[in-house]
């Protein structure tokens, strides 16, 4: 079993968001193909488009009223698993 962090992405199969949510997992897989055990897509209804870090909920559509940037996904998410890293151009 992987101790590397899972990343989850709940999408709305009724908004049909899969292509949304799997183009953010892979976004997150390639640059942190090192840092990550995991990407989880799973499916929901109701509008919901969600997006964690183990157990931490880092990104909420429903409370932040739009999707994330994928920029602001990547801090996001390099925030949790590896602080310290350097994001070249996503930084900027």
């Amino acid at each position: 079993m992987s101790t590397l962090p899972r990343v989850h992405i709940k999408y709305c199969t009724q908004c049909r968001w899969l292509l949304r949510a799997s183009w953010m997992a892979q976004e997150l897989l390639t640059t942190f193909q090192d840092e990550i055990g995991e990407v989880a897509l799973i499916p929901g209804t109701g509008g919901v488009f969600e997006v964690g870090v183990n157990d931490e909920l880092i990104w909420s559509r429903k409370d932040e009223g739009r999707f994330p940037d994928i920029k602001e996904l990547k801090q996001l998410v390099r925030d949790r698993i590896a602080p310290g890293r350097d994001l070249g151009h996503t930084d900027r």
